[in-house]
């Protein structure tokens, strides 16, 4: 591998996620920086509750970390760290008017084609009540290709639209 190809891919992912680390606090998160197998994973949270979702309260989850490349493997594993990880930071009562979503995304100069349909193909769900969204986001010269589900989900479909102009908000 040419270390010459490999330090501006790393940098520029590095450097995508200190930009979502500013996104996520500006609106308001609470942000911090765990470690995921050695990797700075940037960590957004924040609660809303709103009258059209009857009281409910939805909180949001953003989980990003930077890796050499994103197949389904990895991708598949982060975001079961991820939800798990989510699921240690919820606060209330699961399922009393509480929900959440996850959206665990990996940053990389190099995403396989399979990891992109992979997190565009369906939301996922954990117990009943958090619901992720898994995200790769490609980083290259003068460009970024985020990929994601956009659809609607089953349980807590009411929240869709606010996760979906979050995730456009933090990963444009």
């Amino acid at each position: 591998m040419n270390p010459d190809l490999t330090e501006p891919a790393a940098g520029a992912a590095e450097a995508y996620l200190t930009k979502l680390q500013t996104r996520l606090a500006a609106d308001g998160c609470t942000t911090t920086s765990p470690h995921w197998k050695d990797r700075r994973v940037v960590v957004g949270c924040r609660a809303d509750r709103k009258a059209r979702w009857f009281g409910t309260k939805t909180e949001l989850f953003v989980l990003a970390a930077a890796v050499p490349e994103v197949d389904t493997a990895v991708l598949g594993e982060f975001t079961g760290w991820a939800m798990e990880y989510a699921k240690g930071l919820r606060s209330g009562l699961p399922g009393a008017r509480n929900a959440a979503t996850v959206l665990p995304a990996l940053v990389s100069a190099r995403v396989h084609p399979e990891a992109a349909r992979w997190a565009a193909r369906d939301a996922l769900l954990l117990g009943t009540t958090l619901i992720g969204r898994p995200l790769t986001v490609e980083t290259g010269p003068g460009v970024t290709r985020t990929t994601m589900y956009r659809g609607g989900v089953a349980w807590g479909g009411m929240f869709t639209g606010h996760v979906l102009e979050k995730a456009a908000l933090y990963f444009p």
